[in-house]
């Protein structure tokens, strides 16, 4: 262990014995950036959430949107306690307006119950100081993880002066919920704040966030992070000539929510678990300018990303791009992000290039997986290569201005992968590498998970019976929020129907082509280790391919010693990998 854990530990109890007396089951913290501070997040929120209370964190380098949140969280109260003025007014038309819909709203508006501020090296309120504890953390491979994160900024994000710059990281969860080593998470304290430190000579804002996740999809989110996901979602909704949205017009205008400013770029490291059900989202929604269409995450518009179905509908350009990782362990890392990015994106063009050719890919060994990939859609017209997970150097991809379309653009941190929406699979698919759920797992090559993949879509025939489950409640817990989208005309009609019937389909191919990425627990890095290759179900890359989930499943090509080739309409075989191996 690199870490002094006998330190965290201690501090782990510090700040339980602190807060234990808290009848608030709320807590946010709030200051500027401070390192200190952020690596005290980690027993603090360990402690927090031993406590079976919830944690939001908001640092920030120039940012006015706590000052919005606590003008809100003030206006409320007010209107609680029947204080009638322009602001409470305003708050109440409001929410009499959302809450024909949903009675659950309004409680995200209440001001937790203890907010600590960074201040003179603590956090602290009007009765409370706590003590700051960051002695758990030991530098390790600065330099090396300075030299990643730099080449993060430059070669995936190509972050420009001026430019707001997001990281969301990771809280630690209590022992039952963390599962991963807790030195993983750890790590992506250390990965988070080197990225904070190399942007700061270039981003003219930067903000450190998290929030406490959730078990289930269909849980309540925490309070904090729910309200601001509506504030920047209203924000951009506010010209909408509905009745909601004019309402919110009128508050934004009294409590000056414009100061509320959306990032020109995000860097995210993800966990275990969910966000939670978005209120506003999944009872309402957020239409598209022309109003044609609706959203159900103001993220849509945010990113909009080229599956969407909405995306075509949606007039506005994007607002920014976004690139994210797991809580790898920082030398695998650092090992698969520290790379020549022009090497791999060539090799993800070969591989593009030969599969454009082609109408199919087989995959194929003699008793392992066997299945054909189909390139070709019912009216003659084919599915997309994408050539590259590992760009959002511009806000608008520009691969897509050719088809007239502004679109957004995401990637994976490592990178490495040249991937496509299958039409249809058809034949046995054996994965036995690791599965994204909620958090990604390992997969025993003993015990691979089968699949029989067919035209009407895929079943699977056996498995780890604890991953089936968690599979199984992922696929239930989608299919609700489907089926809520439809109760409340949240989104259309076409596209509720568009997500049923992708319900059971594969929805992504890939080859991957990291030259670094080494074997772990996480699939982020696994999905892009040279040779092998992956496969997800549910939701595509292309809109008419969307649904309400999404989970990748790596397939050891080498240990399977598989074919891959492209066959063109002549039949003509086009060599990508033989017996496990590049031959391209």
């Amino acid at each position: 262990m690199r870490y002094n854990i006998k330190k965290f530990d201690a501090a782990v109890r510090y700040y339980k014995k602190n807060l234990a007396q808290e009848e608030s089951k709320n807590l946010f913290v709030y200051g500027e950036i401070n390192e200190a501070a952020f690596f005290s997040i980690a027993p603090l929120s360990r402690a927090v959430h031993e406590l079976n209370k919830d944690l939001n964190i908001y640092f920030y380098q120039n940012s006015e949107t706590v000052d919005a949140l606590f003008r809100v969280w003030a206006t409320y109260a007010k209107m609680k306690s029947a204080v009638d003025n322009e602001a409470t007014s305003a708050l109440k038309l409001f929410l009499d307006e959302v809450e024909k819909k949903t009675n659950t709203f309004s409680k995200i508006f209440k001001k937790p119950g203890l907010i600590l501020r960074l201040s003179n090296n603590k956090f602290a309120c009007d009765n409370k100081e706590l003590d700051l504890c960051p002695g758990w953390f030991v530098p390790y491979k600065s330099d090396k993880l300075k030299e990643t994160s730099q080449k993060i900024i430059k070669e995936v994000f190509n972050l420009k002066g001026g430019e707001r710059f997001g990281i969301g990281f990771e809280l630690i969860p209590d022992k039952d919920f963390l599962e991963n080593p807790i030195e993983d998470y750890l790590d992506s304290f250390a990965i988070c704040f080197s990225m904070c430190f190399v942007s700061q000579e270039i981003a003219s804002s930067i903000t450190l966030s998290s929030s406490t996740k959730r078990k289930s999809m269909r849980m309540p989110p925490e309070r904090v992070a729910e309200l601001l996901t509506t504030l920047s979602g209203l924000e951009l909704e506010k010209e909408i000539d509905e009745p909601v949205f004019q309402f919110y017009k009128s508050l934004s205008n009294v409590l000056k929510l414009s100061t509320i400013k959306n990032n020109d770029a995000v860097f995210y490291t993800r966990g275990k678990g969910y966000y939670g059900k978005h209120y506003f989202g999944e009872t309402i929604g957020y239409p598209t300018k022309n109003k044609k269409s609706r959203w159900n995450y103001p993220s849509g518009i945010i990113y909009k990303f080229p599956w969407y179905p909405q995306t075509k509908d949606e007039e506005r350009d994007p607002i920014a791009r976004v690139g994210f990782t797991e809580t790898p362990p920082l030398d695998v890392f650092i090992d698969s992000v520290n790379i020549d990015y022009n090497e791999m994106r060539n090799k993800n063009k070969k591989i593009s290039e030969i599969i454009e050719g082609c109408e199919k890919i087989v995959v194929a060994s003699k008793d392992k997986s066997n299945f054909e990939v189909d390139l070709i859609k019912g009216d003659g017209t084919r599915r997309e290569v994408k050539g590259s997970d590992s760009d959002v150097r511009n806000k608008i991809d520009p691969r897509y201005l050719t088809h007239g379309l502004k679109v957004g653009m995401m990637a994976n941190i490592p990178g490495g992968e040249s991937f496509l929406t299958p039409e249809n699979v058809k034949g046995k698919i054996i994965g036995d590498v690791v599965i994204s759920i909620d958090k990604s797992y390992r997969l025993n090559t003993n015990e691979p998970i089968v699949i029989e993949a067919s035209e009407k879509g895929y079943k699977i025939l056996s498995g780890n019976k604890e991953i089936l489950k968690k599979i199984e409640q992922k696929k239930k817990e989608a299919w609700l929020t489907i089926l809520e989208q439809e109760k409340n005309k949240s989104l259309p009609l076409e596209i509720v129907e568009l997500k049923k019937k992708n319900f059971n389909n594969i929805g992504e191919f890939a080859i991957n082509t990291n030259p670094n990425a080494r074997l772990c627990d996480y699939l982020i890095i696994n999905e892009k280790i040279a040779n092998m290759i992956h496969i997800a179900l549910g939701s595509g890359f292309e809109p008419d391919k969307a649904t309400e989930y999404h989970m990748d499943i790596v397939i050891d090509s080498p240990k399977q010693r598989l074919d891959i080739y492209g066959k063109d309409k002549e039949g003509t075989k086009h060599w990508i990998i033989k017996q496990g191996n590049f031959v391209v």
